[in-house]
């Protein structure tokens, strides 16, 4: 443990700290917390736009390939990945650690209640991964990858193109806890999301600009069966879904259907554009966590804005992205040559210490007495 905490440098800022869990109270699990503690937002310092143009100059144009061919074989795939990077950022910031498959002494972040039989496609970023090693081994992390992968995935359905910054390492251990602890659920409810938008220092709204993210893709009908049939305990729908838009998803999610047929999150689901805030300002939003967005006095309005405006949702949304990028832990890292391994055994604490020495990211601000 001592090699590890050598490696981080304190200094004093204010920071912005992410949502943290607090219930294990064990000596190894102070530990855990004390670095989910140093979470911040990452300084423009440590990240940045061609960071690989020297390294590995090629990189993210090898991931685009991957994601156009994946394209071309299973549109709804794109749609999955773009996704990864809230599921991962929110998470002790983006440090690929959601790609992480469990081992004997870890449970992951991939059956957390948020991520099983929602989160698909890691398929893809193994692709990815596979073709960028053979281009530049052991010089992109997967972290890295995963950011690259979900701007391809919205600049290739018709949605804005930007610069993603890199340099990011990729985490050593994942946290199922943390996951179910801090990612909000279909039926969350604007105040509560919000909210949590809030402790990572997004506002209000970059929480609408980012919930545009729904305008590709698909949800299953066991997101929405409440809505449906008991919506908060009323044994009645949610009054807020149109009523023609109710009688389609009465006809696709009966409450006999099997919970894992899916329906499109807006009447466009393959294209990326501002069909999803026209299809909330109509009564059509899918998920509770949509429409209520359009119901909720704060969030109203950017609705509104973007459902006319697409060009300032695209603009909103490349905003959005780019902070949530930048959210970083001070934990140290490494570069796995496989998405869902970690590359060292835990005994191998300066194997460990030397990567995260080479990026010289392991900076955790600390402003919090025991």
């Amino acid at each position: 443990m001592q090699s590890i905490i050598s490696t981080v440098s304190f200094i004093t800022l204010t920071p912005t700290f992410l949502p943290i869990p607090l219930q294990n109270t064990n000596m190894s699990s102070f530990f855990s917390l004390f670095f989910l503690l140093c979470m911040t937002m990452a300084s423009g310092a440590n990240l940045r736009p061609g960071y690989y143009s020297n390294s590995c100059p090629e990189a993210e144009s090898v991931v685009r390939e991957v994601m156009k061919k994946n394209l071309i074989k299973e549109p709804r795939s794109l749609a999955s990945v773009m996704r990864f990077q809230f599921h991962d950022c929110f998470v002790n910031g983006c440090d690929a650690s959601m790609l992480l498959d469990d081992t004997p002494n870890m449970l992951g972040e991939k059956l957390a209640l948020a991520n099983i039989n929602s989160l698909r496609s890691y398929e893809v970023i193994d692709e990815a991964k596979e073709a960028v090693e053979k281009a530049c081994p052991g010089i992109v992390s997967c972290a890295d990858i995963l950011i690259i992968a979900s701007r391809d995935a919205v600049a290739l359905t018709g949605g804005p193109d930007w610069q993603v910054k890199l340099g990011r390492l990729d985490s050593l251990s994942a946290s199922q806890e943390a996951s179910d602890d801090i990612m909000p659920s279909p039926r969350s409810n604007a105040s509560h999301l919000i909210d949590l938008f809030q402790k990572y220092n997004l506002s209000v709204k970059d929480l609408v600009a980012l919930s545009g993210s729904h305008s590709i893709g698909k949800a299953r009908c066991f997101s929405i069966m409440f809505r449906l049939y008991n919506q908060s305990g009323s044994c009645k729908p949610d009054p807020a879904i149109g009523p023609g838009f109710r009688a389609e998803l009465n006809k696709l999610c009966p409450q006999d259907v099997d919970q894992n047929v899916t329906g499109n999150l807006d009447a466009t689901p393959e294209k990326f554009d501002n069909q999803y805030f026209k299809d909330l300002v109509s009564g059509r939003g899918f998920l509770n966590s949509d429409q209520t967005l359009y119901t909720f006095d704060q969030t109203r309005p950017f609705v509104i804005q973007f459902s006319f405006d697409q060009q300032g949702f695209f603009d909103a949304f490349v905003e959005g992205m780019i902070k949530m990028g930048d959210l970083q832990s001070g934990r140290p890292g490494e570069i796995r040559s496989n998405c869902r391994n970690d590359l060292y055994s835990d005994d191998n604490e300066m194997a460990r210490t030397r990567i995260s020495e080479s990026r010289n990211m392991s900076t955790c601000i600390h402003s919090k007495s025991w």
